[in-house]
């Protein structure tokens, strides 16, 4: 996502060939650490005065608190005058400011994106992470994946060598490269631990998408079978020696090795009874669920927004981050699992689906659903025409 310097070098010679007094300069330049925008302009020797007509000109257009290490911007000055501006975040976020006559004015570039659906196929040697690169797709495709997949799969105590994936998904498409990816619209795993998987996206009457099995069962459960989309286990539940007390201790809970910062999801619907400093855990969020169940999450860098006691959570809200806070040897998260107020083991649980599809709607979804098997099997579909919205 570079500004060409060949591009600039053609238009500055282009000009100064028909235009020979006029002389014109571009600085390519990036926002550093500590540096704010009108700072970098300074940096950049962009006289006090347009420095002020740049901030101005994208007051109301540009958030500068948006402003990151790494955006890049290019100057271009016209016999020592600014002539315009622009700044990039990504290839769909670009900014600009143009003369027009005495004044300067801001304004976000339009960029075409264009929707697709497509065809992915997964065959997994090693993780999905690898899957994805080796099938030239962006590796978030993974993400994607395993949030469909969340109720039925843990991406890494489940995934063995061979499985393979394959999902009928939306992407947003700019200059030919992947933005991002939307809706996965029926996605299909064929695991050597698991079995075969197969779910569709169906919308119900009230508007509300879900997804479910080939004959309207819910893929949806009541609990998650992990409270992060990917991690692995460090720790098991049950009998350990403790790395830091140095004695044999019941371990009441799993440990996930996964970055700080990682996003923490709740793994069912629930009430936060306990959120903030808990000593040795950390930072502790504990949720409490139907039919007994208590849940927690300990060891976080800090909380999720509005998450605080009294407050309600769903599945799949991002409740906290994980860290590396209170009795901890390294990063991670440490997930707990109460029943009847006794720990037990969060991998052994066996939860009952959510309720299948009403009766009087299971013609329609299984006739969508073959519809989207039908495409699934298909090498790769038609770009949709139109486009979509750029992605925030």
């Amino acid at each position: 996502m570079r500004f060409s310097p060949l591009c600039a070098l053609a238009a500055l010679l282009a000009v100064t060939s028909s235009e020979a007094a006029v002389r014109y300069e571009i600085k390519n330049r990036r926002i550093e650490p500590r540096q704010t925008l009108a700072g970098a302009l300074h940096e950049a020797q962009l006289p006090d005065a347009q420095v002020t007509a740049v901030i101005s000109a994208l007051e109301g257009v540009f958030d500068f608190r948006r402003s990151r290490v790494g955006d890049q911007f290019r100057i271009v000055l016209r016999d020592g005058e600014l002539d315009f501006f622009d700044y990039r975040q990504s290839l769909v976020d670009e900014w600009q400011v143009r003369r027009d006559g005495e004044k300067f004015v801001g304004s976000k570039r339009a960029i075409e994106v264009e929707k697709q659906v497509s065809v992915v196929s997964l065959e997994i040697q090693t993780s999905l992470y690898e899957a994805a690169v080796d099938s030239g797709e962006d590796p978030a495709i993974g993400m994607v994946l395993a949030d469909v997949f969340a109720w039925d799969i843990d991406f890494y105590r489940d995934v063995r060598k061979g499985d393979t994936a394959r999902a009928l998904v939306e992407k947003f498409v700019s200059k030919g490269r992947v933005l991002r990816y939307g809706e996965v619209l029926a996605a299909q795993y064929q695991g050597g631990l698991v079995g075969p998987k197969k779910v569709y996206r169906y919308v119900l009457p009230d508007g509300q998408p879900n997804y479910f099995q080939e004959d309207g069962a819910s893929a949806k459960k009541t609990f998650l079978k992990s409270p992060l989309k990917y991690a692995h286990v460090t720790s098991k539940f049950g009998s350990r020696f403790h790395p830091v007390l140095q004695y044999l201790k019941n371990h009441n809970g799993v440990d996930y090795g996964t970055p700080i910062g990682t996003p923490v999801w709740a793994v069912a619907d629930g009430t936060v009874t306990q959120a903030g400093w808990a000593g040795a855990a950390g930072n502790m969020v504990v949720l409490r669920h139907a039919n007994g169940f208590e849940t927690q999450y300990m060891h976080l860098s800090k909380l999720g927004e509005g998450v605080r006691v009294g407050a309600r959570v769903s599945q799949k809200q991002v409740i906290a981050y994980s860290g590396n806070t209170g009795r901890s040897t390294g990063p991670h998260l440490h997930f707990g699992m109460k029943r009847g107020g006794s720990y037990t083991n969060p991998l052994n649980q066996q939860f009952p689906r959510a309720d299948p599809l009403p009766k009087q709607l299971l013609p329609d979804f299984l006739a969508k659903a073959q519809d989207l098997a039908s495409q699934m099997e298909a090498v790769s579909v038609a770009a949709v025409a139109g486009q979509a919205p750029a992605a925030p």
